[in-house]
């Protein structure tokens, strides 16, 4: 054997061996194609129940929002309701204590006194 014919089968090995990588490069990017379709397909498939669970995300945060704005009318509501409660207990108190200013039985000077709130705590009278 020469040193051309040598040269001339190392470079149709070097060219077969080029070639077999090409066609393996080749079926791997054709599988990979195939693999990233049926990925593809598989995600589609799945639109529905994404677009079902949005649906149902955004209805829940509707009734959310809704819970929440009742909420917040009730504790103003509440809140009112209490300062009238309080101002009814304040003039409650301030006709309490003017009429223990007036009664010559009550001390309302004393460091211990405290209006008498209910019937029950008045003392008898003499």
């Amino acid at each position: 054997m020469t040193t051309t014919a040598i040269i001339i089968i190392a470079i149709v090995v070097v060219l077969l061996v080029a070639a077999a990588a090409v066609v393996s490069m080749r079926r791997r990017q054709g599988a990979r194609r195939r693999r990233a379709t049926e990925l593809r397909s598989e995600a589609d498939a799945q639109l529905g129940a994404v677009d079902a669970s949005n649906e149902q995300a955004a209805a829940a945060q509707a009734r959310a929002e809704a819970a929440h704005a009742e909420a917040e009318r009730t504790e103003q509501e509440a809140a009112e309701a209490q300062r009238q409660l309080d101002m009814e207990q304040a003039a409650r108190e301030d006709a309490l204590r003017e009429a223990d200013a007036i009664d010559p039985d009550v001390d309302h000077r004393a460091d211990d006194y405290r209006p008498e709130t209910s019937p029950t705590d008045r003392p008898a009278a003499p």
